[in-house]
């Protein structure tokens, strides 16, 4: 696995770390792969939450034009061109069966499919200075990561539309406004939220995090009766748990 991008673990906290600020974080083939391996590693060791960031001025360029040019125009590469397009949606179907919290940092520019793979990230921060682009249409690319799905879920179907036929740049504020982060800060206060952050998540109940980010993926597109018998299921096996029983015991004690 290449050094393009790192993971490593405090605790219970993964961090993910896009490592190519000299190439301003550009996604090829190599790079794609490793961030894929880290995500699948992070969520075998079981990481409660995963910070999400980027070494250098930009969080990620997107993919590496200058590759996927390589790519198109040679018909030898046919095959790997097929299948690096296909790792950007196999990155969304790790990222989403990940149990643990994933909570990114923007900062920058956040260009195309390297902004589209953040949709699944459950809290987004950014920094005042970033700038989000979704440029495919415009030089006749097409999307990836769902965000044919995920972008207007979050922000409505006629701002996803605005956003995807112009590719008009999107400032950290008008972010935050349409819904598509969370919180914004200052860059340089950027890690310290990022980690603030993650310490408060991993301090709630576990089994309750999981839950609750599965079935916010995966209630939306259920019945009202489906969703009430799984959070039935749900209620009851954290109500089982011994860490509820400890939790509930400090609160009446408190009381």
């Amino acid at each position: 696995m290449s050094n393009s991008v790192l993971y490593e673990r405090e605790g219970v906290i993964g961090k993910i770390t896009l490592n190519k600020p000299n190439k301003r974080n550009a996604i090829d083939f190599e790079f794609l792969k490793t961030l894929i391996e880290c995500f699948k590693q992070s969520s075998e060791n079981e990481d409660v939450c995963v910070i999400y960031s980027a070494k250098g001025k930009d969080f990620t360029v997107g993919a590496d034009l200058k590759y996927g040019y390589d790519l198109l125009t040679n018909k030898e590469r046919l095959a790997e061109a097929i299948e690096f397009l296909e790792s950007w949606q196999v990155l969304t179907r790790e990222m989403i069966a990940h149990p643990g919290i994933i909570i990114v940092g923007l900062k920058g520019w956040v260009i195309g499919g390297g902004f589209e793979q953040t949709l699944l990230c459950d809290l987004k921060i950014a920094a005042t200075d970033t700038r989000i682009m979704l440029p495919e249409v415009g030089v006749g690319l097409f999307f990836s990561n769902a965000s044919t799905k995920l972008l207007p879920r979050i922000v409505g179907e006629t701002r996803a539309k605005q956003i995807m036929l112009l590719g008009n740049e999107i400032s950290a504020e008008e972010a935050l406004n349409i819904g598509l982060v969370n919180q914004v800060c200052k860059p340089e206060g950027l890690n310290r939220i990022l980690k603030k952050t993650a310490n408060m998540i991993v301090s709630r109940d576990h089994l309750s995090l999981r839950y609750t980010k599965k079935f916010i993926n995966e209630n939306q597109d259920l019945s009202i009766e489906s969703v009430l018998a799984r959070e039935s299921i749900a209620m009851i096996a954290t109500g089982q748990s011994e860490e509820l029983k400890k939790r509930l015991e400090k609160f009446v004690k408190k009381e």
